[in-house]
């Protein structure tokens, strides 16, 4: 049996495999700030380095911004492209960090041992999981379990300008079967998952303009109308006494969740109220006929996410504003077309304003939800193996935000992904004192050992 030697090996070489995480940990590739362009550099050419050692016919690739690392390796069935992004955050506020952000090392917490570092698991930890796997695979049997493409990206904290067109550029090079993304982590930090459905997001900005100027809300107060109150009027009408958004056509294309999709969410015995209860809250809101995953995953919504108009210094100034603006966003799920949906909340807003009242929309913008074939077998053979190596069943789930370069995978190389990863809730990616459990490096490359077994049937 070709997985069991590599799983040991794996196991054996835990030591080492931490060193080498180490030292990628050690290069500060901060892609959005200037000043450590020359550490993106390092960061890839190391990467470059590290991928041919194992048989890789690995390159950096310029861009206009930092290089991506495109690798190729394996023959046979399936052609699998893994990717994931070698750049970090910023470190600031430095003060916070108990340690240098980039001097990274083994923790002992309550929780058991973890690896402290920016970067270990956003995304540096979670890519050489998987390096670490094909590493253990090519020194036990000789050779890659199949044909493999690794694709890694050094803009993806700053933006991923570079990223689409570089695609679209080498589309026929970085076309595979599916697309593994490992920028993911476990259900509840416990609970190994594929994450399968990815809701889209629509950004809107409207801005309601009225009279020429503010006023004096004593000479004219009660005859001429106010953009604050008109416009609150039109986004509390976005939704109905449940919750529902009343955009007409807005459900259309929403599709009802897959009954077996909906027995794994709820054997996942998700805690909606602690989950509410660490930020304060204790109500679920929104649709009463939806569960809370549900509600999270698979379901629409339409949210203020801020409103500006007239006055708000100090003190008091007794004005009517001129105008009133208001930022909103959509989060889409199934078929939503984004452009339908600015449509229909342009007319919202404009069917309701009352004459020499105007309204601006300058912001709208977006992108459809992904959604993964978990019909397709492959999909249940990876989930499988990941039941496997973690002692209980793995869960087809959802995300709540959005993942873009599962979109692009599909928009622009026509190709599905399976985003699994293995960090955890309180990992504090973005945040000082970032960590990724050493359980989780471990298990995650024994994972995708056990996943390219299955998938190219040499378990």
């Amino acid at each position: 049996m070709t997985l069991a030697p590599v799983l040991t090996r794996l196991d054996n070489d835990l030591d080492r495999a931490v060193e080498r995480l180490m030292e990628l940990l050690r290069i500060s590739s901060i892609s959005t700030d200037p000043a450590y362009k020359g550490d993106c550099d390092t960061a890839a050419d190391w990467l470059v380095a590290d991928l041919a050692s194992i048989g890789f016919d690995a390159a950096k690739r310029p861009t206009p911004g930092h290089p991506m690392v495109v690798a190729h390796g394996g023959t046979g069935a399936p052609h699998l492209l893994f990717y994931g992004h070698y750049d970090v955050q910023p470190v600031d506020p430095l003060a916070l960090w108990d340690k240098p952000p980039f001097e990274p090392a083994i923790e002992d917490t309550p929780k058991g041992k973890v690896i402290r570092g920016r970067g270990t698991s956003d995304d540096k930890g979670q890519l050489m999981t998987f390096v670490e796997a094909m590493r253990a695979w090519v020194a036990e049997t000789g050779e890659l379990p199949c044909r493999i493409t690794i694709f890694l990206e050094g803009e993806e904290e700053s933006g991923s300008p570079s990223l689409v067109p570089f695609m679209k550029e080498n589309a026929a090079e970085l076309k595979a079967d599916f697309a593994m993304i490992c920028d993911t982590g476990l259900f509840d930090g416990r609970v190994p998952a594929i994450t399968t459905q990815l809701r889209g997001l629509l950004a809107e900005e409207v801005i309601v303009k009225a009279a020429s100027r503010d006023l004096h809300s004593g000479m004219y107060g009660g005859l001429a109308v106010n953009p604050i109150h008109l416009l609150t009027t039109i986004l509390a009408d976005l939704h109905d006494e449940n919750g529902r958004v009343t955009l007409p056509g807005f459900y259309d294309d929403v599709p009802e969740l897959p009954d077996e999709i909906r027995a794994q969410w709820q054997a996942l015995s998700f805690d909606h109220s602690r989950f509410l209860g660490d930020i304060g809250l204790s109500v679920p809101y929104g649709e009463p006929d939806r569960t809370p995953l549900e509600k999270l995953w698979a379901r629409p919504t339409a949210e203020v996410n801020g409103i500006t108009g007239g006055y708000t210094g100090e003190g008091f100034k007794t004005v009517l504003p001129a105008e009133a603006s208001a930022k909103v966003s959509f989060r889409l799920v199934g078929e939503q077309d984004p452009e339908k949906i600015h449509a229909a909340f342009v007319a919202h807003v404009e069917d309701r304003l009352p004459a020499d009242v105007s309204a601006e929309f300058p912001a709208g913008h977006g992108a459809p939800a992904s959604r993964m074939p978990t019909d397709a077998p492959e999909f249940e053979t990876a989930r499988k193996a990941l039941s496997e190596e973690w002692g209980m069943e793995a869960a087809f789930i959802g995300s709540g935000g959005s993942i873009p370069i599962a979109g692009h995978f599909q928009d622009v190389l026509g190709m599905d992904s399976m985003l699994i990863g293995f960090g955890r809730d309180d990992d504090q990616i973005h945040s000082p004192n970032e960590k990724y459990d050493l359980e989780s490096f471990h298990k995650g490359m024994r994972s995708w050992a056990r996943i390219m077994a299955a998938l190219s049937g040499k378990g």
